[in-house]
């Protein structure tokens, strides 16, 4: 299950830096229209479980040890540059897309992942919410000047 994860990281960088709202969106379709795939095999994975909490932990833990193998550096750590990315790309793409395809087990599925990555990070203290959250928490302009 969730062969060839590691993908959806690829284009993390340019899919947070300088994000707006309209970015935002169109960065989310473009994340779902890509990789969704995945997502929805999680949520298909925990909607078939009997103990949903432990499979959304056995994903959490895949999706971990891939982080581990695809960017640890020579040191054997991931760089904090690194970890913050890898941290808000979850936050901002990962989670509201699980959200967005199972409204009813997303939540089980995105705790659980946030769990296991709290244990096997330092600096990997994450929560998750919905897309439209994010999205309405996003303003155009700052202080209305630009």
């Amino acid at each position: 299950m969730l062969d060839g994860i590691e993908i959806i990281f690829e284009n993390r960088k340019t899919m947070l830096t300088s994000l707006k709202k309209k970015s935002y969106a169109a960065n989310t379709e473009s994340f779902l229209a890509e990789h969704g795939h995945y997502i929805r095999e999680m949520t298909d994975h925990i909607a078939e479980a009997e103990n949903k909490e432990a499979a959304a932990e056995e994903i959490g833990r895949q999706i971990v040890d891939t982080v581990k193998t695809h960017f640890v550096n020579k040191r054997g750590k991931i760089d904090g540059k690194t970890q913050s990315d890898l941290n808000l790309f979850l936050i901002y793409y990962v989670f509201p897309g699980i959200l967005k395809f199972d409204a009813d087990n997303g939540p089980v599925l995105a705790e659980g992942i946030c769990r296991v990555w709290r244990k096997s990070f330092k600096d990997g203290q994450i929560s998750y919410t919905d897309y439209d959250s994010l999205y309405h928490s996003f303003q155009e302009k700052i202080f209305g000047i630009f």
